[in-house]
């Protein structure tokens, strides 16, 4: 391979974790309230270092809380047309657990549920315990 970055190495990358909760926050939340609901709502340590977005009930507004080694950072974008599409929630999930990629591809307004994954190969997993016992017999 010429080491030309894919998608899973984009994702397998070590860095925060990325929660989305699943249902609408009031937009006129701060740093305290977020900070609560990122407690309350997803159930992580809002001091992390993990981004947690959170959506407006109509959906043309995201905020993103993150800490910061000394402090909150909080991140907010309202589009001027259209929403957000975000993607499907398990009924009764509080929240959801983004790739990266996944959240570059809701901040760059691509529709993740028409979005289509095609089959590739990949190679099963060797199974060491088997190996041995042939080596073993």
């Amino acid at each position: 391979m010429i080491g030309l970055p894919s998608l899973q190495s984009f994702d397998g990358a070590p860095g925060p974790r990325i929660w989305l909760a699943s249902e609408a926050t009031d937009m006129r939340c701060g740093f305290d309230r977020l900070a609560q609901r990122v407690q309350a709502v997803i159930g992580e340590d809002p001091l992390s270092g993990h981004l947690f977005i959170f959506r407006s009930r109509g959906g043309n507004r995201l905020k993103i809380l993150t800490w910061d080694r000394d402090g909150y950072v909080l991140w907010y974008k309202r589009l001027e047309a259209g929403v957000f599409k975000l993607p499907r929630v398990a009924p009764g999930a509080g929240s959801v657990e983004l790739r990266a990629s996944e959240l570059a591809m809701l901040l760059d307004g691509i529709d993740m549920a028409k979005l289509k994954r095609v089959p590739r190969y990949e190679r099963p997993p060797k199974n060491r315990s088997k190996d041995r016992e042939t080596a073993i017999a």
